[in-house]
């Protein structure tokens, strides 16, 4: 009886919109819980600091259930730039993607690097990476796995190795961050931080992440190639071989090439636009939707068709532009309940012995695990790094640090956790089930997780 009972419970793993609405109804609860209490603060060199030893309880101010929703809306509100900025990047590469511009251009150089076949795997893998830290490129990944695939098999390799090529290449890039807008820039942001300050070290350290990467995938390329029994998707490489998978090579035109030029200049002037005149999100979006436009208009979709291209770009986008109204939202709860500064107080006095080594690589591991939760880079960001700064700033350690501290948590674990809807897209568009990848990728992330732990540690003793 109660074997017939149980058959028929399937457990799923919530939605991530439903967890972050549990969490905003327990940071809710916390306000009625955790005594109100505040710091004083100070602007001190563009940033405001808070006071070591100005703590004092105020009075308890519990949000009430009417508050409980009101709050996504006023984190949709608090962080529309960042929204907006998600929306109009997505829009802008869904103008391009529509031009047939991506793909064709990814054929073509694939085409013209032929005859050099053992360099195909680095030299897909540095371009992807660029995507990473130039323009965050994340959703967009699923696109080109096919494409991927197709040339991992021409070449003698399995659906793992392409898939490997276009994901483990644009992590490499999403993690080393240099000019990531929906992390690093973000991130910085709530730190009050310059936006892409500290790239030098970032990128020091994505050259070892990258390197790592692409001798992982380029070793059980070898592999496969050589013994194809070998391959972790060996019977899917079976059933495939019986179709005829052929790379369609349609012309790369002018036009196309001229609207990839165009995302690549407005990448070029934001990143000048920012150490140059202090651009910010704003700035950004309107050069991104500027691009996108002409890149529409000039690959030949017409005017209508241009903004149909952006609207189903930013419909790819709208997961993480959304997310962010609902992690600003826990954000809200908490400042308005007066609770979030008892929670630092709390940490940081609980810390407070604890060498500054262990303190970092403690925020490593909790941005690590909380990706599980909140997939989305922005979306963490702007609920945790609220809490970090306060606290690193009350342990003295520098707020760069504790940016890489969320930038490599989050960013390594998206190649991990199942609620990754990114990762799990990818996989499915190969055909590669989750359980193959862990198999394959487990090495390497214990590998990059090493070296980011080492990067922040030295960082640390460098006063980084």
């Amino acid at each position: 009886m109660f074997k017939s009972m149980f058959k028929n419970i399937h457990l799923k793993t919530p939605h991530t919109y439903a967890l972050l609405l549990l969490i905003i109804i327990f940071a809710s609860l916390l306000t009625y819980i955790i005594p109100a209490g505040e710091y004083a603060r100070e602007e001190k060199g563009g940033q405001t600091l808070v006071v070591s030893g100005s703590y004092q309880e105020v009075q308890q101010q519990g949000v009430s259930f009417f508050d409980i929703f009101r709050a996504i809306p006023e984190g949709l509100i608090s962080g529309g730039e960042i929204v907006f900025y998600i929306f109009l990047v997505g829009g802008a590469f869904g103008i391009v993607h529509k031009t047939g511009a991506f793909e064709n251009g990814v054929n073509k150089a694939m085409q013209v690097l032929g005859s050099f076949k053992f360099l195909m795997i680095p030299l897909t893998m540095v371009i992807f990476s660029i995507l990473g830290f130039s323009i965050g490129l994340a959703e967009e990944t699923i696109i080109f796995v096919p494409i991927g695939i197709i040339i991992a098999r021409t070449l003698g390799y399995d659906a793992l190795t392409g898939a490997a090529m276009i994901i483990l290449g644009a992590a490499s890039g999403f993690i080393g961050g240099m000019l990531n807008p929906f992390t690093v820039g973000v991130a910085q942001s709530v730190a009050e931080l310059p936006m892409f300050s500290g790239w030098g070290l970032r990128t020091i350290i994505y050259l070892f992440i990258l390197t790592a990467a692409i001798i992982t995938v380029m070793i059980y390329g070898h592999k496969v190639k050589g013994d194809k029994t070998k391959s972790l998707v060996y019977e899917l490489e079976q059933v495939e071989e019986k179709k005829e998978t052929k790379m369609d090579t349609p012309r790369f035109t002018k036009s196309q090439a001229t609207g990839l030029a165009l995302i690549i200049a407005a990448i070029i002037l934001n990143v000048f636009g920012i150490f140059r005149y202090g651009w910010s999100f704003n700035e950004m979006s309107a050069n991104f939707l500027l691009a996108g436009l002409l890149a529409g208009l000039i690959g030949g979709l017409g005017l209508n068709g241009t903004f149909d291209a952006m609207i189903e770009g930013m419909k790819d986008i709208l997961f993480g532009a959304m997310i962010v109204g609902f992690a600003k939202g826990i954000i809200v709860i908490l400042e308005n309940g007066k609770v979030i500064d008892t929670i630092v107080h709390g940490m940081s006095t609980l810390l407070g012995d604890v060498p500054s080594s262990i303190v970092i690589l403690s925020m490593f591991v909790l941005q690590f695990l909380l990706n599980f939760f909140i997939p989305s880079g922005s979306g963490q960001a702007l609920t945790t790094m609220p809490l970090m700064v306060p606290i690193s700033d009350l342990l003295n350690i520098n707020r760069q640090l504790t940016v890489l501290a969320f930038q490599y948590g989050d960013a390594i674990s998206n190649i991990l956790f199942p609620t990754s809807a990114i990762l799990m897209g990818a996989l499915a568009v190969g055909k590669i089930t989750y359980t193959q990848w862990l198999k394959f990728a487990w090495k390497l992330i214990i590998v990059w997780v090493l070296i980011c732990s080492i990067a922040m540690s030295i960082a640390l003793v460098v006063g980084y």
